[in-house]
């Protein structure tokens, strides 16, 4: 299976999840460490007054996790929001405990390369990873600087490191699948980020595909709209297979956790205003069709979100 077609099959809610209290999510993500060394101006992370300097605790990754697989989890992302690679160890850790001591069928990833160093990479892939996802939304070290927020040197760091995960794997004969996605841009951007991407990115995954401008729970600043970037209505999923922004699938069949151990409604949700439970106080389960949880469900079902935490997102259709 593709990534995209994993993607489009989570972004797609079927039948049975379209209820205030659904099955299990198949896929979630966690949040490894919260921490980032990007300061790109359209993460909702830049919505956090202080950003952390925490990661999460393993033993509570690993309690989490064995509830989510005797639910019916069958896809665990090792990222949420942060930079999983600011604490290799860490994350290593967490995918070996995934694969192998409660076997999870699949076990991904998204970064944005700067910190996946050789060595880590290698580490993750014998853990067992099936999928790495690269973050790449700069054509050019100038973009790079202004979009990121952090110096030129990490754009050709991070295109070394895409260019070293392709080595290692036929080096070691790794079974990790490599992927990239990007933001799509209009005009002369567009053109500079697809010769980028045929040049320096292409080469060395196995799919790569594009990504609207996300509203990243309603976080839209005067600086995106200096950089040109207007965003789409809630998370409508990839380009060439958008969603409707209600019911917003990331509520039905994707949990989201973060590093203190929150369940969260949202996909972007960097200020824990779409909380939903405490894992650290109940169960996952409990969570994931608690009382808050349940009511929001049943706002996106009637399609009118007016008054919940999820209107400002949705505002921007």
């Amino acid at each position: 299976m593709t990534i995209t077609e994993r993607i489009d099959n989570i972004t797609r809610i079927p039948p049975e999840f379209l209820h205030a209290k659904p099955p299990a999510p198949k896929s979630v993500k966690i949040e490894i460490s919260p921490r980032c060394n990007y300061r790109c101006g359209f993460c909702a992370l830049r919505t956090r007054e202080v950003q952390p300097k925490w990661d999460m605790d393993f033993a509570l990754f690993k309690r989490i996790t064995r509830e989510m697989r005797e639910a019916g989890v069958e896809e665990v992302g090792m990222f949420y929001l942060g930079e999983s690679f600011m604490n290799p160890r860490l994350l290593v850790d967490c995918i070996t405990y995934a694969k192998k001591e409660l076997g999870f069928p699949y076990v991904f990833l998204t970064s944005n390369a700067s910190m996946a160093f050789p060595e880590a990479l290698e580490a993750c892939m014998k853990a067992g990873l099936d999928s790495l996802k690269w973050s790449v939304n700069a054509a050019d070290e100038e973009q790079f600087e202004e979009v990121m927020g952090v110096a030129g040197r990490l754009f050709h760091r991070a295109l070394a490191n895409v260019h070293s995960a392709w080595e290692i794997r036929a080096a070691g004969g790794y079974k990790t699948g490599l992927y990239a996605s990007s933001i799509r841009y209009d005009g002369e951007q567009q053109k500079k980020m697809e010769t980028l991407l045929r040049e320096k990115v292409l080469p060395y995954v196995d799919q790569h595909y594009w990504l609207p401008l996300y509203s990243m729970g309603a976080f839209a600043t005067q600086r995106e709209e200096q950089l040109g970037y207007r965003p789409t209505a809630g998370n409508q999923g990839r380009i060439g297979a958008l969603r409707e922004p209600l019911p917003c699938w990331s509520a039905f069949t994707e949990g989201h956790v973060t590093a203190e151990g929150n369940l969260s409604a949202c996909c972007f949700d960097a200020t824990t205003n779409w909380t939903m439970g405490n894992l650290n106080k109940v169960s996952f389960m409990e969570a994931w069709n608690s009382d808050s949880f349940t009511k929001l469900r049943a706002a996106h079902l009637k399609r009118d979100v007016r008054g919940t935490v999820c209107e400002n997102c949705i505002a921007y259709g």
